[in-house]
């Protein structure tokens, strides 16, 4: 078997590695290096080619894909506390303008 032929692998993995490849080029690698990534990825979870003889039955690490999750996540968390931090501001601002046009009550603060 030649070196880099993807005859030991899955179906399964095949589709996995095509989708982690396509992440990475939307974040602008070039084709190659997402490529090479993608299949570092595939490895590093499944343990390599799953055909047989091949090294069949070993389990998935599924901890990099946890964490890549947990990750955005954050991300996610993050966002949004600085956009109510945003709003909340923005209510103190329009408070401080016009307190009796305002839809929340003035602080004992700002009167």
């Amino acid at each position: 078997m030649p070196r880099g032929d993807k005859g030991a692998y899955t179906d399964k993995q095949k589709r996995q590695a095509e989708h982690i490849e396509e992440g990475y080029e939307k974040r602008g690698l070039s084709e190659d290096e997402a490529e090479r990534r993608a299949w570092a990825t595939v490895n590093k979870s499944s343990g390599g080619g799953k055909k047989s003889g091949s090294g069949r039955g070993k389990k998935t690490n599924k901890g990099p894909s946890k964490k890549a999750a947990r990750k955005a996540a954050r991300l996610l968390k993050k966002d949004l506390r600085s956009l109510a931090l945003r709003k909340g501001r923005r209510k103190l601002r329009n408070r401080e303008r016009d307190p009796v046009r305002s839809s929340c009550k003035p602080t004992a603060a700002l009167r």
